[in-house]
């Protein structure tokens, strides 16, 4: 059924509806006879229906975080609003612009109605949809409040990935300045740099040491810089390379992007904002906690946070308190401890939770903000300190060029 669904292709139709009143729409159907009988079924009386044509640049696609976060928030709202699963899953499908998102919801649908449930259905697709979501879905549906669960996640995909924007906006503005200021430096190098070299093998003097480190530094790029190049790109590929295979590397960079000043308590803050949601969404759906924590700690987005947690799962399970746990952590501040606590003794850990999470994803946005006005002077300094410094090395030189003559 799935690979019926994965080979439908969307049609434009036109028609008239029971009442006489002209109606347009879109289908995903296998060919034009399909659509004609789901209209007909619909009431509806085709006047034209036409293959949709694809553009150059309508391909695939590729299905995002952002893309699953809409679509889960579309299909609780749906549901809520008391439309049947199968009918929710065709109109988020047809009406989703992005092809390969389009035929990820309607490969779902298909498996729903051959008998599987949601959650099974979901888990067919683990790239797209990981455990958490899984098996806040199977909570849903053994419960019989999908809608209400799947708002929750909805919720906490969105929550997630607003952090996840903050942050990587408050990386990516320096990150992109600097490049900028090195393609300027390598420019410089290059092009501007021999100009000046040639007009102070007329001088007939020594120059000073600075004029000559950089006028040297120009000679390597030159002679050097593809071998150079090829160094910084096969590091930067290992890197990169490791950084996705090696688990020890990335406890590493991730123990050490804590202790980064100004960055590293945004990135703590972040993992406890995400602990704090991932654990409210969990326990308000009724997932045990030992369960529910298997789930936090892949969600944490940090490895010292998620070995963290599972070291806290591993008490929990043996009778500890969660409280007491998250102490022996040493990973989060007295304030989130006590209001654990509170949660744990009045029976409304989710609730806690979720103000422990707003309080901290509001604490990041503000953090982020900061740092961002605070990283601007910052780098102007950077970009001076090096532009002016090779402009001042040239012009050295020609300062000095009195006391030559």
């Amino acid at each position: 059924m799935a690979e019926t669904a994965v080979m439908k292709v969307p049609f434009n139709w036109e028609g008239t509806d029971r009442n006489g009143k002209k109606v347009k729409g879109k289908s995903m159907a296998a060919d034009e006879a399909a659509v004609r009988a789901d209209l007909r079924r619909q009431g509806v009386v085709p006047s034209r229906i036409r293959k949709e044509s694809k553009g150059l640049f309508s391909g695939g696609g590729k299905i995002t975080a952002n893309d699953i976060a809409i679509f889960s928030r579309q299909l609780a709202t749906m549901l809520a609003a008391g439309i049947p699963l199968v009918q929710a899953f065709e109109i988020v499908g047809t009406g989703h612009e992005n092809a390969a998102m389009q035929k990820l919801i309607l490969a779902i649908k298909a498996d729903v109605e051959g008998g599987s449930a949601l959650a099974e259905a979901l888990g067919k697709h683990p790239i797209y949809f990981d455990d958490l979501f899984i098996n806040l879905v199977e909570a849903g549906e053994q419960a019989g409040a999908l809608e209400t669960l799947l708002e929750k996640i909805a919720t906490y995909k969105e929550k997630t990935e607003a952090i996840k924007k903050k942050i990587k906006k408050a990386l990516t503005y320096p990150a992109a300045v600097l490049v900028v200021a090195f393609i300027v430096m390598t420019i410089l190098l290059i092009f501007v740099i021999p100009a000046f070299e040639d007009l102070f093998q007329g001088f007939g003097a020594d120059l000073p040491a600075f004029t000559r480190m950089v006028i040297d530094l120009s000679i390597f790029v030159r002679e050097q810089g593809y071998m150079l190049a090829i160094g910084i790109g096969l590091a930067i590929a290992a890197f990169l390379y490791f950084k996705k295979r090696s688990r020890p590397m990335r406890h590493f960079l991730d123990r050490v992007t804590l202790k980064i000043p100004v960055i590293g308590p945004i990135m703590q803050k972040a993992s406890i904002a995400r602990y704090a949601r991932t654990l409210s969404t969990m326990f308000a759906a009724g997932v045990p906690l030992v369960e529910a924590l298997d789930s936090v700690a892949g969600a944490t987005g940090n490895i010292v946070y998620e070995e963290g947690v599972k070291q806290m799962r591993d008490e929990v399970a043996t009778g500890q308190r969660l409280q007491q746990s998250m102490e022996n952590t040493d990973l989060f501040p007295n304030m989130v401890i006590q209001m654990i606590a509170v949660g744990e003794e009045s029976g409304s850990l989710d609730e806690m939770s979720a103000k422990v999470a707003d309080f901290y994803e509001e604490d990041v946005d503000n953090a982020v903000d900061n740092l961002s006005s605070l990283l601007e002077p910052m780098i102007m300094a950077i970009l001076g300190v090096l532009v002016g410094g090779l402009v001042v090395a040239m012009y050295l030189p020609i300062f000095k060029l009195g006391q030559v003559v």
